[in-house]
């Protein structure tokens, strides 16, 4: 008897042929339990591989390691939720890594963090809950680089939330040659009032916010920046970490390195995220004057990171604190005609700015459909709140801008 019937002949002691191989001969019999031998032994084979491939939609994508961050200071309210949406991701999660990064909250966010690994430790390949001592973001952002190990590192707010197929879709974009992915990022509501509503429609709308793609979308495209992003490992490893002297303007600066070193932003429109946006206007217009006094000092620092519209609300505030003060000139007839070329200007410009802000206002209520309120005739107003704050603080940043750049090269630090 050869080795091969010898094998079948074993096998077929073992598996309930119900009857299929009766009436067959011996070695008929032989090759057919042969045969479903080896079928067996190949998808033995095709499970041992599931590490390394996987089906996501309708391609065989390749299972990439990745490593998702959150950095959090006195998050509470919102970190719960977001790591509810880090466990309901439909990427396998023996895959994923989770990196927690806590800047020395005073709140329970650190004791969320903790409770979450104690929790969830065994499904993940680490999680892992760090400190932030210098607490802001480009630091904390730094910690997390600096203890990351897999294929993919991203990036989530603490203010974010992801659906369920947000991870998979990012690995999905990434296997088809991309290095920095994303999509778009628009913002929600925890707590909806009327208000509320009114301000979310003012922080969607392109006037309340800004062009950048993320917040809105452009369909497939290359972009100069992301919100939450997906990087392969080898682009941390090219341009390194964060600048740590820039709080707000952290992701302009180091998304600058990455263009510089031939990478691309690849916007996909199906990855969708969101932000909870500020639902009380005192912290909307707070945030607005911190994000332009961050412009402002970046400027002394990395110009080329930024754009023309990163001051169009300065420019804005600048033209209309020239024309007040040009309202107050007197004298001889050269300075009378000064006054009156200012007054037609300032004329022109607010009549423009003003028939923006209607059609804007009017775009966005009509957007929000059944989500209409009274307090939504308020928007104009809430539009040149956010553009003044924004702008002030940019006029704050420049003037403290070459004081902060000279005790940066003193300290050695830039």
């Amino acid at each position: 008897m050869t080795t091969a019937s010898w094998w079948g002949i074993r096998i077929a002691k073992k598996v309930n042929r119900n009857n299929i191989t009766q009436g067959l001969s011996h070695e008929a019999k032989v090759f057919y339990l042969s045969a479903k031998a080896l079928f067996k032994i190949f998808a033995e084979w095709l499970k041992t591989e599931e590490n390394d491939i996987c089906i996501i939609g309708t391609e065989r994508e390749i299972m990439l390691t990745v490593s998702l961050g959150v950095i959090a200071f006195n998050e509470e309210k919102y970190i719960g939720n977001l790591l509810k949406d880090i466990i309901n991701q439909d990427y396998p999660h023996k895959q994923m890594e989770i990196i927690l990064v806590d800047s020395k909250s005073k709140d329970s966010t650190r004791q969320i963090m903790n409770q979450f690994r104690k929790d969830n430790k065994e499904n993940f390949i680490d999680i892992k809950v760090l400190d932030n001592p210098k607490k802001t973001q480009p630091c904390g952002w730094n910690v997390a680089l600096e203890a990351y190990c897999c294929d993919v590192f991203i990036k989530v707010d603490a203010h974010g939330s992801i659906p369920y197929d947000f991870v998979s879709k990012c690995v999905a974009a990434l296997n088809e040659g991309e290095f920095i992915v994303g999509g778009q990022r628009p913002c929600i509501l925890d707590d909806s009032t009327p208000f509320s509503e009114t301000l979310l429609l003012a922080e969607n709308s392109m006037f309340g916010s800004s062009i950048a793609p993320y917040r809105h979308n452009p369909g497939k495209t290359y972009v100069n920046s992301m919100f939450h992003a997906a990087y392969r490992k080898e682009v941390f490893d090219s341009v390194g970490s964060y600048n740590e002297n820039l709080v707000r303007t952290e992701d302009n600066e180091i998304h600058y390195r990455m263009r510089q070193a031939g990478y691309k932003f690849a916007f996909y429109p199906d990855i969708i995220s969101y932000q909870h946006v500020r639902n009380r206007l005192g912290k909307m217009l707070k945030q607005k004057f911190s994000n332009g006094y961050w412009i402002g000092l970046t400027l002394g620092v990395c110009p080329k990171c930024l754009s023309l519209y990163h001051f169009v609300p300065f420019a804005f505030v600048m033209a209309s604190f020239s024309s007040i003060i040009g309202l107050f000139i007197t004298g001889k007839a050269k300075l009378m005609r000064l006054k009156n070329v200012i007054c037609k200007l300032t004329k022109l410009m607010w009549s423009l700015y003003g028939g923006l802000a209607l059609a804007m206002s009017a775009t966005s209520i009509y957007k929000a459909k059944e989500k209409r309120n009274r307090t939504n005739f308020l928007l104009p107003i809430i539009f040149l709140l956010l553009h003044f704050s924004y702008g002030i603080g940019t006029a704050v940043g420049l003037i403290k801008m070459p004081k902060w750049v000279k005790g940066l090269n003193k300290n050695g630090r830039n």
